[in-house]
């Protein structure tokens, strides 16, 4: 068991680098593709599917959550993705605005591209261990994503914007009372790693002969589910999102993100936290 943990050390470091190279060139690509709408504003209706009411009803709260911790969160709708997947179109379009602040990286996005049926949300450095990988996914699956799917779109979007607040200005212990964002045991990721476990058990010390390759298959396959469960407060044995809340997260001075008296992004980035869902 220790060589298998040694084992999974490294490949899980050699994962992220991968999966950060493989980001940069999405991105770089996404970059000379798309023709990215201007950041106008908190919310960018380029789609035309948030209702003025709703507009009404969300400004006030980003704005509020901007003045008093600092975290930049802006809703953007897009007419097309222009054949991109929305992950590397939503890092880029991050990116491009750079929401949040330099210094902490605390900005996020929530993009919707009704055309294709995708919403992300994706969510700056600073914010990675508080927003999480998991709770974005809850967020899209129980609030956002059905919304969509009744044709609700300005319902959605509120509802995901209330929970992503949620999740950043409140103790856990709170927002789980919501059931759009309880934590529950949908990801089944452990019990994959567990069988695999198991596999190398037998495999290993059990004496089964298998080829070299198939061993480095199943090595490869450990590394992988341990990254992705390891990765921005994956899913404890406590029953709850690891990570807790960072700095970044909590109600600190100041907070606007203006120059000239418009609105712009303060200089921050993601490194592609978050995640997508789609209707």
């Amino acid at each position: 068991m220790m060589g298998v943990r040694a084992a999974i050390g490294p490949a899980r470091g050699g994962a992220r680098v991968a999966v950060g190279l493989a980001l940069l060139l999405f991105t770089g690509l996404a970059a000379l593709a798309a023709n990215f709408p201007p950041l106008t504003g908190r919310i960018v209706d380029q789609a035309n599917i948030i209702p003025a009411a709703t507009r009404s009803a969300i400004v006030p709260k980003l704005v509020d959550l901007e003045n008093k911790s600092g975290i930049q969160l802006v809703v953007a709708t897009v007419s097309s993705l222009e054949g991109e997947e929305i992950e590397p179109y939503a890092n880029q379009l991050f990116r491009a605005w750079k929401l949040g602040e330099k210094s902490k990286n605390n900005g996020v996005l929530l993009l919707v591209a009704p055309n294709e049926h995708k919403v992300r949300i994706e969510v700056g450095y600073g914010l990675e261990k508080t927003l999480t990988d998991a709770l974005s996914k809850i967020i899209i699956a129980n609030a956002v994503a059905p919304r969509f799917k009744a044709g609700d779109f300005g319902g959605g979007v509120a509802r995901g914007v209330d929970d992503i607040i949620t999740v950043l200005t409140t103790d856990a212990s709170e927002w789980q009372k919501r059931p759009s964002v309880r934590v529950v045991n949908s990801d089944r990721t452990p019990d994959v790693v567990a069988w695999l476990l198991v596999v190398v058990f037998f495999v290993f010390v059990g004496g089964i002969v298998i080829s070299s390759s198939f061993r480095s298959l199943i090595f490869g396959m450990l590394a992988g589910m341990a990254a992705s469960s390891g990765r921005r407060g994956g899913y404890s044995s406590g029953g709850s999102w690891g990570g807790g809340f960072s700095d970044s997260g909590g109600f600190s001075s100041g907070g606007g993100f203006s120059d000239g008296g418009g609105f712009s992004g303060g200089g921050g980035s993601s490194g592609g936290g978050g995640a997508s869902g789609s209707w």
